[in-house]
């Protein structure tokens, strides 16, 4: 999807450079945005097929380990998130973009090379931190350059990404730790993602909404005659510029407060049960007869439906219609599969499919709110910000499910994944705003007031 529908093309060979020039960047700027969710998706859920593997294979690893290697990732997002969005509100987005997917780079090399839990979970962990950076910069650069009627698909569809990341990732783990790969192996078959990514990145402009707070007119004029069209150009010079740095103590203020609780609450309580599910859904399907490749593929290929069912209406149908109903849904679906244990082995699966659609439709607009309800100079601290907040959940459920499953039991572990759905369900009924259509100057205005 393009992020202008129809540049403004001058006469002669020149405007048909001009707009072939800006559809090219375009496509370039989508692709390696999107990519970055995708890597997300694919460290998250490469880890699953392979964790019996490190489990019996690994000197010194215990349950308890297990559950930090899977969660380490989710730590280092809640550790990089809030720290990335910081540095690309101060120093701008080009310069975040790039360094962070260096990082990942090197840090998903250096799986090849570990050998025991320690350095498992700080490698993974550095991966996190530029995942976290990726999220805090990413979705804000892709919200500042595109146009308010095809803001909510083109935010939305990076979750389709990272859904098809983890999907990916968890038919590469399967097959190759069925082959006999070595688990350092699977693991990184990230990199080469990472590297084409990097070099898809390398001169990549400045979001012109971040130079123009700053009180560089200049150079945001330059960039969206480049690159953009004269509606955006319109709708930037409505919002402030030159204004105060944001901070953090910004996020808690009388006029965002709402926006910081609702982003980081209903974010947390939408990633948590999918990755408690999807992560361990062998484990949990296993207690219900269900055994190989076919539980956990399924429960990402709904998803990816899921993501995409939202992303086709979402600019279409009200934001509040495709947050908070099937967040209610989604949680009687868990209920009823913790309730009735003795559920025959299909019914069950068909139950965790139709969560894992309800949940990922609705996740989409995590994607979405951060980057629609944050004024511009916190944008990327604000979005960072809720990012930790899911990642702290996500992270937590990650260690503890093994343990729960373990200690408590399939059907208290969904039980709680349910009561966990039903927290983001009334936060989203109680402060879900409606910011579909808008400009972001609008937006933020409305923020400060």
């Amino acid at each position: 999807m393009p992020l202008t529908e129809n540049a403004t093309a001058d006469s002669g060979s020149s405007g048909k450079t001009s707009e072939a020039f800006r559809k090219k960047f375009q496509i370039r700027l989508i692709t390696v945005l999107v990519g970055g969710m995708f890597l997300d998706g694919y460290i998250l859920g490469i880890i699953g097929p392979v964790t019996h593997t490190i489990e019996t294979s690994v000197v010194g690893m215990t349950t308890a380990w297990i559950g930090l290697e899977a969660a380490s990732a989710l730590i280092g997002i809640m550790i990089g998130s809030p720290i990335g969005g910081w540095l690309a509100d101060k120093l701008g987005r080009k310069p975040l973009l790039f360094w962070d997917i260096v990082l990942f780079a090197v840090a998903s090399a250096a799986q090849l090379f570990v050998d025991g839990p320690l350095e498992l979970f700080l490698v993974r962990l550095a991966m996190g931190l530029a995942v976290g950076i990726e999220y805090a910069v990413g979705w804000p650069l892709l919200a500042e350059f595109a146009p308010p009627h095809l803001r909510g698909r083109l935010l939305g569809g990076t979750v389709i990404a990272w859904y098809a990341g983890f999907c990916v990732a968890y038919i590469v783990g399967y097959y190759l730790n069925k082959a006999g790969a070595s688990w350092n192996i699977v693991l990184a078959t990230s990199t080469p993602i990472a590297v084409a990514i990097l070099v898809g990145r390398i001169g990549l402009p400045e979001s012109p909404l971040w130079l123009w707070s700053k009180g560089k007119q200049d150079d945001a004029k330059g960039i969206v005659g480049k690159y953009l069209d004269t509606d955006y150009m319109t709708d930037m010079v409505k919002a402030k510029s030159g204004g105060p740095a944001g901070t953090i103590a910004m996020l808690f203020s009388p006029s965002v407060w709402r926006s910081t609780l609702f982003t980081a609450g209903f974010w947390a309580c939408a990633v948590t049960p999918y990755f408690a599910i999807a992560t361990f859904a062998d484990n949990l399907l296993k207690d219900f007869g269900l055994t190989g490749l076919l539980g956990g593929v399924s429960l990402s290929v709904f998803a990816v439906l899921g993501v995409t069912a939202t992303i086709l209406v979402v600019d279409r149908v009200k934001r509040r219609t495709l947050t908070v109903p099937p967040q209610w849904i989604a949680a009687i679906v868990l209920v009823i599969a913790g309730l009735w244990a003795g559920a025959p082995p299909m019914i069950m699966l068909a139950l965790f499919l139709l969560f894992s659609f309800l949940n990922a439709g609705y996740t989409a607009m995590t994607a979405i709110y951060p980057s629609e309800v944050f004024p511009t100079e916190v944008r990327g601290l604000g979005t960072g910000f809720a990012a930790a907040g899911s990642r702290v959940g996500a992270a937590a459920g990650l260690f503890l499910v093994p343990i729960s499953i373990e200690n408590l039991g399939v059907s208290t572990t969904i039980l709680i994944a349910a009561a966990i759905t039903f927290v983001g369900a009334a936060l989203s009924q109680w402060l879900a705003p409606e910011t579909g259509g808008k400009p972001l100057s609008e937006l933020a205005e409305n923020v400060s007031h």
